[in-house]
């Protein structure tokens, strides 16, 4: 007999967490979001993509840290629209994702495709359209997340150009999205721009999703390793204001021989423990998706009370 009338709801049954995540969203947060404008002030409607998509990895430093010699190394193999230099070569957002065939998309036709999660980059303009593109190769590592590498961020006199676009705003749209951001330093640069402490302010609030690696390590002896390695601490200190310590992963990642080879041990046991959190993510993506639709959520629920 139904307690004081009222019949027992069976809980709903979906086929995958993906699919109810997908219709939680349009049954129950979407309608609230529409009536209270969430998606004009904060952030746009949530699609299928988005849903959809594939875990994805940020990577985020100066210009000649090594994002895109990581990426060659991660994916052991060039990619479309790579260029690597001492100076600054990547002048724009490049995704690279899984595709049968090699190939680039430009900005302007990525954000129309609704197969794809980044409709709403639009927002931003013709100017970061022109900086933003797609590489698509058939690679094993692709199969099961994505890479997005960023223009390096600049310093001195370079950082007051003006970009033409919103950097810091398309940093903030990237790290609400993607499952890691790793922040690369160079251990020869260890100075924090202007123009890099507002980016690494831009990731606040998504402390979780970051990575930190010291890279180009091997250019320098043991001694000269502890020495960068606190200097790098004190410098993070400044703008990574959390209690706890940051992990900082210790390496040289590209294909060379190592320059001093008496920290490789070192630098194999910190590859091995960054790879293995890497590869943790296809695992954990939709926990990860089902964490955001939490926090979105929550910030839906302030803002209808404004």
């Amino acid at each position: 007999m139904p307690w004081f009338g009222k019949e027992k709801k069976e809980p709903e049954a979906y086929e995958n967490i993906l699919s109810g995540l997908k219709k939680l969203y349009k049954t129950k947060l979407l309608p609230l979001e529409e009536i209270y404008r969430f998606h004009e002030f904060h952030s746009p409607v949530l699609q299928d993509a988005d849903f959809d998509a594939k875990p994805m990895i940020l990577l985020v430093g100066q210009y000649s840290t090594g994002k895109t010699t990581f990426i060659k190394y991660l994916l052991e193999s060039d990619f479309p629209g790579i260029r690597i230099g001492p100076e600054p070569t990547t002048d724009r957002f490049i995704v690279i994702m899984h595709g049968e065939e090699e190939g680039v998309c430009p900005g302007n036709a990525l954000v129309v495709d609704t197969k794809k999660q980044f409709r709403a980059l639009s927002k931003f303009g013709n100017s970061f359209l022109n900086r933003f593109q797609c590489s698509t190769l058939d690679n094993p590592v692709l199969k099961s997340l994505s890479l997005i590498d960023t223009p390096g961020i600049l310093s001195g006199e370079k950082q007051r150009l003006d970009r033409g676009y919103d950097f810091i705003g398309v940093l903030e749209w990237f790290a609400e999205r993607v499952d890691t951001i790793i922040l690369l330093f160079d251990a020869h640069k260890l100075d924090i721009s202007d123009e890099f402490r507002r980016s690494i302010e831009a990731l606040k609030g998504h402390d979780e999703k970051i990575r930190i690696v010291l890279n180009k390590a091997d250019m320098i002896d043991h001694q000269q390793l502890m020495r960068v390695y606190g200097a790098l601490m004190w410098s993070l200190g400044k703008v990574i204001r959390t209690p706890e310590v940051a992990r900082v992963y210790i390496g040289s990642f590209w294909n060379q021989p190592l320059h001093y080879d008496e920290n490789r041990r070192l630098f194999e046991l910190e590859h091995q423990d960054l790879f293995k959190d890497l590869q943790a993510l296809p695992r954990n993506a939709a926990l990860r998706k089902l964490n955001d639709l939490i926090k979105r959520t929550r910030l839906a629920k302030v803002w209808s009370f404004f």
